[in-house]
C-alpha cells in the first residue's frame, strides 16, 4: 500500500539499525525510527553479537513493537557492512533506510525520503544529515550545497558533485535496486565501508532525488570511551582504511567503464580526505607521519595531472608537495594550507618568476598566485597571523600582522580590517573596524575587546560558557575585500580570570581551534567559572586535553 485515504505515505520503509556493544544508545535510535509513523513498516534492528545488554534493550522493545525484528548475530563482524547486509536480506519492505546505534531519525525522515522516490521514480533519495556535536547540541549540516532545494539528477553523471556525500544513512533506496544490482557492504572489518557503498550505488547511474528536509542526525561523541570510526584518527591504521576505501570505490567507477566519476572521486579525496588527515599531521609523532606519508605518495602516485588540475588550490599544492618529497616536511605550514580557510605561511619562495613551494622544491608550482591567470586578491591564502592577551578589568588586547604574498597585497593596498568575534553557538555579534598600518612588507593593527561586554551579549543567548569565533574582512584599495580567519601566533593561552562589576568574576582563554584559528572561550559568572574548571579537572583525570573546535570528517 502507497498511500491511505488521507492521502498519508503508508508501509513502504524498511529501517535497519545495526549496533555492538551501545545499550545505552539503541533504544533511543530504534524509537526514532518507530516514530516516522505509517511510513515504516519495519524497523530492523542488527545485533553483532554484543556483550553488553543490547541484546536485552532490543527484545525488550521488540515484546511491545510489531514492528520490530531483532537479528542476533552469534559473531562479531568486526565492521558495519555485514549487519547492514544481514539487514537488507532481512527486510521486506520494498524501501530501505540504513541507522546506527548512536544516532536518530529526526521526525518526518522517512516520509519526506518516500515522497521524493515515489514522486520522481527515483530509486535513491537523499537529503540532509545534520552533524550534532554532544552534550552540547551543536549542529553542522553536511554538504549542505546539494541538499539547499528539491532536486532531480537524471543519473550521478550528469550531478558529479552527489560523489562528496559518501555516507550511506541520509538516504532511501529501493531495495529492488540493490538486489538487482548486487550492491552489498563490504563484509568483515572493513572500515569506511559506505565509500564502497555508495560508489556501487552511484556506478549504477540511478536517478536521485534530492531533499533540502533534515532526514539523519549523526551524534558526535568525541568523549565516548569507544570512538566512532571516522574519529579515531589516532593511528595511521585508519588513515590507511580510508585510502583503500577510497581506491577501491575508483575501482568501482572503472569497472562500470565510468571515467568521469572516477575522476570526480580523485578530487573529492583531494579537496575534503586530503586536507582533513593534513591538518592533523603536527600533532602525531615520526612514526605516524613517516608511514602516513609513504601512504598519500602511493595513493597520490595513480592521481594524473587532470585529477589535480580540478581539485581546489591548497588540495593542489598539498599533494605536488608530498608527491615531490620523499619524506615528511614542512608539516605546520601543510596543516595551515589544509585549514579553512587556507592560509600560505612564509617563507615565499619565487623561481624564475614563478611562485614555487621551496627554493628545494622548485618543482612544485604554486599556480594562480603570480603571473597570468592570477587569483584576485580577494581570494588569496593570506596568512594573518594574531594573539590575544587578556589584562586587568575585563579587557584584552588583539594583535594582528597581515603578511604580504607575492607583493599581491602590496598591490591591493589594504587600508582597514573589520573585526568581528561571533559567538559559536548562537547568532551574538561584537564588529570592530580597525586601520592597517604598513611595517616592514606586513601591516598590523591592533584593537582593545571589552570582555564583559562580549559575554554579556553571549549571556542573551545561553548560560554555558561561551566560544567566540574571530574572522577578519581586509578591505582593500584596489582588489575588493579579503575574508579570512586569524592563525594564533603567540601570546599566553593560559585561562585567566578577571574581576568584573557585571559578572563578578569573569573567565578567559584565547586558544587555537583544530584548524590553526584564534578563538576565545569565556566564562562569565562565579558558577560558569567554576564549571569550567571542574570540566578541566575530569578531562585531567581522564587525560584527555579540551577539544578545539572540531573538523568535519
Amino acid at each position: 500500500m502507497t498511500v491511505n485515504g488521507s492521502g498519508i505515505l503508508t508501509a513502504r520503509v524498511g529501517v535497519i539499525v545495526i549496533g555492538y556493544n551501545d545499550a545505552a544508545h539503541i533504544g533511543h535510535a530504534v524509537r526514532s525510527a518507530l516514530a516516522q509513523g505509517p511510513a515504516v513498516a519495519e524497523v530492523i534492528a542488527v545485533d553483532d553479537a554484543s556483550t553488553d545488554r543490547t541484546a536485552a534493550v532490543l527484545d525488550r522493545i521488540a515484546a511491545d513493537e510489531p514492528r520490530l525484528k531483532v537479528i542476533h548475530r552469534t559473531v562479531n563482524s568486526g565492521g558495519c557492512g555485514t549487519p547492514r547486509n544481514d539487514g537488507v536480506r532481512a527486510a521486506t519492505a520494498p524501501y530501505v533506510m540504513f541507522l546506527d546505534s548512536d544516532d536518530a531519525l529526526p521526525h518526518g525522515a522517512a516520509s519526506a525520503l518516500l515522497d521524493a522516490a515515489l514522486r520522481h521514480d527515483a530509486p535513491v533519495a537523499a537529503g540532509l544529515c545534520v552533524r550534532r556535536e554532544l552534550p552540547r547540541r551543536r549542529d553542522t549540516l553536511w554538504q549542505a550545497s546539494l541538499y539547499r532545494r528539491p532536486s532531480v539528477h537524471g543519473s550521478p553523471e550528469e550531478h558529479p558533485a552527489l560523489l562528496r556525500d559518501t555516507l550511506c544513512v541520509n538516504k532511501l533506496y529501493a531495495r529492488s535496486f540493490l538486489t538487482g544490482h548486487g550492491i552489498t557492504f563490504p563484509e568483515g572489518p572493513f572500515h569506511y565501508e559506505d565509500f564502497v557503498f555508495s560508489a556501487q550505488v552511484l556506478a549504477a547511474a540511478p536517478r536521485v532525488a534530492t531533499v533540502p528536509d533534515a532526514v539523519y542526525i549523526w551524534h558526535v561523541r568525541r568523549d565516548a570511551a569507544r570512538p566512532s570510526i571516522s574519529l579515531d584518527r589516532e593511528r595511521v591504521t585508519n588513515w590507511q582504511a580510508r585510502v583503500r576505501a577510497h581506491q577501491r570505490g575508483v575501482e568501482v567507477f572503472r569497472e562500470a567503464g565510468n571515467a568521469p566519476l572516477a575522476h570526480a572521486a580523485r578530487v573529492k579525496f583531494l579537496d575534503h580526505d586530503l586536507r582533513m588527515y593534513v591538518r592533523e599531521l603536527p600533532g602525531h609523532g615520526p612514526g605516524y607521519r613517516r608511514a602516513w606519508w609513504l601512504t598519500a605518495r602511493d595513493c597520490l602516485a595513480a592521481f594524473d595531472e587532470a585529477d589535480l588540475r580540478a581539485a581546489r588550490a591548497p588540495a593542489r599544492w598539498i599533494a605536488r608537495v608530498v608527491l615531490a618529497a620523499p619524506a615528511p616536511r614542512d608539516l605546520d605550514r601543510l596543516a595551515q594550507l589544509a585549514a579553512g580557510p587556507a592560509r600560505l605561511l612564509p617563507p615565499y619562495a619565487e623561481v624564475a618568476g614563478r611562485a614555487v613551494w621551496a627554493a628545494d622544491l622548485p618543482q612544485v608550482h604554486l599556480d594562480g598566485l603570480v603571473g597570468p591567470g592570477a587569483k584576485p586578491a580577494r581570494r588569496l591564502p593570506v596568512t594573518i597571523d594574531a594573539s590575544l592577551c587578556p589584562r586587568a578589568r575585563s579587557r584584552t588586547g588583539l594583535r594582528l600582522r597581515v603578511h604580504d604574498l607575492y607583493g599581491r597585497l602590496a598591490a591591493a593596498r589594504p587600508h582597514t580590517a573589520d573585526i568581528e568575534l561571533r559567538l559559536r553557538d548562537g547568532h551574538a555579534v561584537m564588529e570592530s573596524a580597525v586601520p592597517l598600518v604598513a611595517d616592514d612588507g606586513a601591516w598590523r593593527a591592533r584593537m582593545t575587546v571589552d570582555l564583559s561586554e562580549l559575554a554579556a551579549r553571549g549571556r542573551d543567548v545561553t548560560d554555558a560558557p561561551q566560544a567566540w569565533d574571530i574572522r577578519v574582512r581586509v578591505h582593500c584599495t584596489h582588489g575588493g575585500t579579503l575574508r579570512t580567519a586569524l592563525r594564533a601566533a603567540g601570546g599566553d593561552m593560559r585561562p585567566v580570570a578577571l574581576p568584573s562589576a557585571r559578572h563578578g568574576l569573569l573567565v578567559a582563554q584565547p586558544y587555537a581551534t583544530a584548524s590553526g584559528s584564534l578563538a576565545l572561550r569565556l566564562a562569565p559568572g562565579v558558577r560558569c567559572a567554576v564549571g569550567v574548571a571542574l570540566r578541566r579537572l575530569r578531562r585531567s583525570a581522564r587525560g584527555r586535553r579540551p577539544q578545539g573546535h572540531p573538523d568535519p570528517s
